[in-house]
Order: structure tokens, then C-alpha cells, then sequence
């Protein structure tokens, strides 16, 4: 009988997780089985998703960020094991590697400078800061100034008072002509992702204003294709969690939920999870078996599904999207830190032999989510998770390229199944809202895992990385097919 051994050793290129004082560590094993139970509980922090990664020595690591009494815990909890071996980076090399700043001011003067993005700047240019939440409407005003792109308000404020925006660029006014759909910083800790979104679109534009193509380190596109992706309409809502992202910007907390107050006022009992609060599979209790934890009903998790579906204004504006342009084919979450792309289904692993086997068949509630057993399996018909995993390999591809960092795609699943996320709810629509469009949905998990607050240097690298991959993703389904 193989006992569940759990190794935690060093994370590289971290930072000190200030408020809460969360340390990152990351998780070893032989087989991606022995984290099954380790990822069930739901006050440890995995980030976005717990991924597991090979290790060259032929093991596996899960990366956490853990509190002092949780890594003495699980000191305590595999004391006996043989192979346990739990350590933690010294406090001088947790502090070793300065984050990125964020930017003061407004380099964007009220949206009168446009952004400009590395794909159109010189070899080894850098971008100095992270954009605040000022710079990044700011910086939406600017391409609307200078490239004539169209901006609107979204119908909900949130619960700060805050009115959120989304833009559409490359097709006109209609909005039947728009199929790709783009969104960042719903979870607030995880910074670039409204950034690496802008300098993209703003590229786009400015190379079709030029004349010119874009080059992303090692991955270079031509005119023509900027001028296919445009012409394949891009939505972009590059700022889903403006309260979450404010506080964590002022706070260095590591921030991930909104700021919602109505299920606690204080400390982590503030906010909702806004990535487990969409209609799909909400009321996990009674969709999954009992075993599992897709998200929480904690309001003191980092993954609490708030008190109803779509309860969040967040939540309510990211799906409005969907009903303005109703011809939405593909859509990308923009999160970090794994190094993955993922797609779905993330209730419970694929399938394409039996359609009744579903999440809207009733005989299989309670019985989901129980990862790499036979009793419930999500249908995904052939067609659709052939051309998934076309589009993601070809997008992780074009991020290897650029300089040689290594993603993987695969399927959101993952070590647990999840409940209420952006991407199964964009692919579940098509069956669960009469008259909806069929929507391809993936998670972009850029950067290096758990490292939510990148170095400059990093942050620019992902900004190169996911520009090449948004290239990529973009001109792979426009192969497939944009209707």
C-alpha cells in the first residue's frame, strides 16, 4: 500500500506575501494521485488552480502559498513518512526578488497616449511598471482616442461604487461581426493580466495603422495577419475585479476575491471568489459527490462561490458580454501563475462516447467531480474537443517560441474538479441558454506558478509571451472557424 508522502521544498523567484503573510512553497510527490487529498482542502491556497507539474527527477510539485501554522501542520501531519522532507525558502530569499512596481500617475494623460506594446517597440524594449486601475481605463480612453475603437460601460456597479468598461476593436459597429472575447483581473492578485490584454489590442492597431507586423521575441506575425485577427473582432473586458485589483495594489495582500462585505466584513471573510461564482454548476453541494471541494461555502476561502449564482455585479457584467455580441465563438480568461492553458471541462474529466452523461442530467447529481474514476464523466462531443485542443496547442507553442518558457495545455480538470468558472460557463451555454452560440473556452495561466507578483523582468516576458500566444490562439481559430 503506497502511503501518501508529501514533499514541500523551495520556491524560486518569489516574493513576501505581506498582509497575510502567505509563504510560497511548492508540494512534491511521485504521482499526480498522492496530491488528490491534499488539494481537498480548501483553506490552502493553490492560486487560480492546483497544477501539477513533472519534476526532471520524475516526481511531481503542486505549488501553495501557505500560511506558518499550516506548513507546521503538515510537518506534523507526515512526520512518520520516510520520504518527507518539508521545507520552506529562507526569509532573505523570499524577499531576494523586488516585484514589479505599479505604475504612479497616469502615463496614458487621460487617455490622450495611446499604449504601445513590445510587438511594436524595438528588440529588448521594456514597459517600466504595471498599469494602476486609473492607467488601465485610461489607457482603454487612449486606443479609443487614437484608433477610433469603440468603449462602453458595463450595467453593474460594483460593490465599491466602481463602473466597469469593456471596449471592441476590428470589425465595425456590428456586433454580429465580433467572435473572440477576451477578459483579465478577475482574480485581483494576479498582475499583467490587463496589462498583457491592452498592449496586445494596442499592438493590433498600431501595426494596422502602420503598415507593419509584430515580432514577439522568436515569434514574428506579418500585416496580413494582424489585419486576420482584427478582422475577426476582439472584444476585450481587461479589468473584471477593479476592487479586488485597487486593494491589492494598496495592500500587497495577495489579494485574490472581489470586495463584497455581505457574507463578512473583516479579513478574509471579505469578497467572493468571482471565478466560482458563474452559472454553471454553482450549488456544487448538490451537483458534486461529497468527496470533492469545486469551491467553497466559506466566506473565509479563497474559492467562496458567493450566495447565489452570478450574485456578483462582476459576474453579472462578464456575461452581459456575451448577450451584446451573441456571435462570441472564442473566449480567453487571462490568469496567472502555472504556465498553462486549460480548457474544459473543469467539473470532471472528458468524455465523448456518452451525451446523456452531462451537467444538465439530474441522475448523475452528486456524483461529479471525482477525477479519474468511471462512475461521472463530462461529454464533450469529438468535433468540439478536437478543435479545443487544436487552438490550445498551437497557443502554447507560439509561447515556447518566443523564448523558450514552457507551457502546457490540458484540460482545466486538473488534480480537482471546480464548479462556477468563467470558461465551463462560456461552454456550457450553448446547451444550457436556448438560441445561444457554441463558445470555446479557455484559462491562460501565464508566468511561473504562484508568482503572482512578477519581477519587472518577468512581468515583460509575459507581456511577450502571452502576445504571442493571444496571435496564435487568435489566427488557430479563425482556421477552425469563427461561426
Amino acid at each position: 500500500m503506497i502511503r501518501l508522502g508529501l514533499v514541500a521544498s523551495l520556491a524560486l523567484q518569489v516574493t513576501i506575501a505581506c498582509a497575510r503573510d502567505l509563504i510560497p512553497v511548492h508540494i512534491l510527490a511521485p504521482t499526480v494521485d498522492h496530491f488528490r487529498d491534499i488539494v481537498s482542502n480548501d483553506t490552502y491556497d493553490f492560486g487560480c488552480r492546483a497544477v501539477a507539474h513533472p519534476t526532471e527527477d520524475g516526481r511531481f510539485k503542486v505549488h501553495a502559498l501557505l500560511t506558518r501554522d499550516q506548513i507546521t501542520y503538515l510537518n506534523h501531519e507526515y512526520r512518520s513518512v520516510d520520504e518527507i522532507s518539508i521545507l520552506e525558502p529562507s526569509l532573505e530569499k523570499r524577499q531576494s526578488g523586488a516585484s514589479a512596481p505599479i505604475g504612479s500617475g497616469d502615463r496614458f494623460q487621460s487617455g490622450t497616449v495611446a499604449p504601445l506594446g513590445l510587438g511594436t517597440r524595438a528588440s529588448g524594449s521594456t514597459i517600466p511598471s504595471i498599469m494602476n486601475v486609473n492607467e488601465i481605463k485610461s489607457a482603454v480612453d487612449a486606443l479609443v482616442k487614437t484608433y477610433g475603437i469603440t468603449s462602453f460601460n458595463l450595467p453593474y456597479k460594483t460593490f465599491n461604487g466602481a463602473t466597469q468598461f469593456a471596449a471592441y476593436a476590428g470589425a465595425g459597429a456590428d456586433p454580429n461581426k465580433y467572435h473572440l472575447y477576451l477578459s483579465a483581473a478577475v482574480h485581483a492578485r494576479e498582475r499583467g493580466g490587463p496589462d498583457n490584454l491592452i498592449y496586445w489590442v494596442s499592438d493590433l492597431l498600431a501595426a494596422n495603422k502602420s503598415g507593419s507586423g509584430l515580432t514577439y521575441g522568436r515569434k514574428s506575425y506579418t500585416n496580413a495577419q494582424v489585419k486576420s485577427v482584427l478582422s475577426a473582432g476582439i472584444v476585450f473586458f481587461p479589468l473584471v475585479n477593479p476592487d479586488g485589483v485597487a486593494y491589492d495594489q494598496s495592500t500587497n495582500s495577495r489579494w485574490r476575491k472581489n470586495r463584497n462585505t455581505a457574507s463578512g466584513r473583516t479579513g478574509s471573510s471579505v469578497g467572493v471568489d468571482i471565478n466560482r461564482n458563474f452559472d454553471f454548476l454553482w450549488n456544487f453541494k448538490k451537483y458534486f459527490a461529497s468527496s470533492t471541494s469545486p469551491a467553497s461555502t466559506s466566506p473565509s476561502s479563497e474559492t467562496f462561490y458567493g450566495t447565489a449564482p452570478a450574485s456578483e455585479p462582476e459576474t453579472k457584467n462578464h456575461v452581459s458580454i456575451y448577450d451584446k455580441f451573441p456571435k462570441i465563438r472564442w473566449f480567453m480568461d487571462i490568469h496567472s501563475a502555472a504556465g498553462t492553458l486549460l480548457y474544459s471541462w473543469g467539473d470532471d474529466d472528458n468524455q465523448a462516447t456518452n451525451p446523456a452523461m452531462n451537467f444538465r442530467n439530474s441522475t448523475y447529481d452528486g456524483k461529479r467531480g471525482v477525477v479519474s474514476d468511471s462512475t461521472y464523466r463530462e461529454y464533450i462531443p469529438q468535433a468540439d474537443a478536437t478543435a479545443i485542443k487544436k487552438v490550445a496547442d498551437a497557443t502554447v507553442a507560439a509561447m515556447k517560441a518566443v523564448g523558450s518558457r514552457s507551457y502546457v495545455a490540458q484540460q482545466a480538470v486538473g488534480l480537482y474538479a471546480t464548479s462556477g468558472a468563467t470558461d465551463d460557463y462560456a461552454f456550457s451555454r450553448y446547451w444550457a441558454k436556448p438560441g445561444a452560440n457554441k463558445v470555446y473556452s479557455y484559462t491562460l495561466e501565464f508566468g511561473y506558478s504562484t508568482n503572482f507578483y512578477p519581477t519587472l523582468t518577468e512581468f515583460n516576458q509575459n507581456i511577450l509571451d502571452t502576445n504571442a500566444g493571444f496571435m496564435d490562439w487568435a489566427l488557430t481559430a479563425i482556421s477552425v472557424g469563427l461561426e
